[in-house]
């Protein structure tokens, strides 16, 4: 791997912790304090994300794919289907867990840019009412999506009409919620009013390990306490975890480092896009930025910077991508640009 002052752009996940949160941890760490969420940090942070979004209910996970299970285990049944693009986390990353865990058939959609339109949707609405056939019951969306790609307010809502006029349930992967809330300019709770049940994504965005799951839908939250239990992901020291989500909601921590990360990318596609051979594949909207090379320089790419070989096309193109973080800095991204153009003109000649 070339050494780029230290910094990986493989992954928002190879970021450290913001040193605000990892401050609120270290403060939480004071003293005894009541265990399964009934401490008074816990119930702040809860508190601020309900406040943030307008959340009927607001429950600490540990993992993006836990916050994914326990929403979804509110609104599905074991005979019912979720409908998702296929390039979805939910689909691709998460070896199984929906089927396994709740038991569930999910509906992959193949998309041109990861976002499901009404159109797409249709194509999984066949068989309703045939008792030989699951039944789709949830809608899954991507905010941002795994290409990242980001749905305007008004796709959103054309989704969730589209929804709900089709007795579907909406549910946002809400891992980037941060990112496509800055790439929009909008308010946390204008994207959650178009959700039933989201997620509120603290891990990629400087937190040490904290999602949210939060209730939209009134009634869908019955037994949430319980789901989270039996999935796992009811902490102990919950506080640790109340601390983190409190941290990135004070002063709106989560949109300013949200907002540079998606700067970063924004500079860091412009830089890409003017090294020979290669072309940007996807909009730059959040913090990822998407490349097609040819498959040898993929495979050199892959090997000296730690990023992640996306898909290979019949042509022998690849899709390469790239992830800025909350602590990418301007001249880590030049450095990058420069060290990547220097290995593409080295392997060219």
């Amino acid at each position: 791997m070339a050494n780029i002052s230290g910094k990986s752009f493989g992954s928002d996940n190879h970021a450290g912790v913001h040193p605000a949160v990892m401050a609120a941890v270290m403060a939480a760490n004071r003293g005894d304090a009541v265990a399964y969420g009934d401490d008074d940090v816990t119930q702040a942070a809860i508190a601020q994300l309900r406040n943030a979004t307008g959340a009927h209910n607001a429950y600490l996970v540990f993992t993006g794919t836990a916050a994914n299970i326990l929403g979804l285990s509110l609104m599905i049944r074991p005979y019912e289907a979720v409908i998702c693009a296929e390039s979805s986390h939910l689909n691709v990353d998460e070896c199984g867990a929906a089927e396994r865990v709740l038991g569930c058939k999910l509906l992959p959609v193949v998309t041109p840019d990861g976002k499901l339109t009404p159109g797409l949707i249709a194509t999984r609405l066949t068989g309703r009412g045939d008792e030989h056939r699951v039944q789709p019951r949830v809608l899954q969306i991507a905010q941002a999506t795994e290409l990242g790609t980001c749905y305007s307010l008004d796709e959103l809502r054309e989704l969730r009409d589209f929804a709900h006029d089709n007795g579907l349930l909406t549910y946002i992967d809400g891992a980037r919620i941060a990112n496509a809330a800055a790439h929009l300019g909008c308010a946390l709770a204008e994207i959650a009013a178009l959700a039933d049940v989201l997620s509120f994504g603290g891990t990629k965005n400087g937190a040490l390990g904290v999602e949210a799951v939060l209730v939209m839908t009134d009634g869908l939250a019955d037994g949430a306490r319980y789901h989270r239990k039996q999935q796992m992901q009811l902490a102990s020291k919950m506080r640790f975890l109340g601390a983190q989500a409190s941290a990135l909601l004070a002063d709106g921590l989560w949109h300013t480092s949200a907002s540079h990360a998606n700067a970063m990318a924004t500079r860091l596609a412009s830089a890409l896009a003017a090294v020979p051979g290669v072309r940007i594949a996807y909009p730059v909207q959040a913090n990822s930025v998407f490349t097609e090379v040819d498959g040898p320089t993929a495979l050199q790419l892959e090997k000296d910077f730690n990023i992640h070989v996306w898909s290979e096309s019949d042509n022998g193109s690849c899709i390469v991508r790239w992830m800025t973080a909350f602590d990418t800095s301007a001249a880590d991204v030049d450095q990058l640009a420069g060290a990547v153009q220097a290995s593409i003109v080295s392997r060219e000649t």
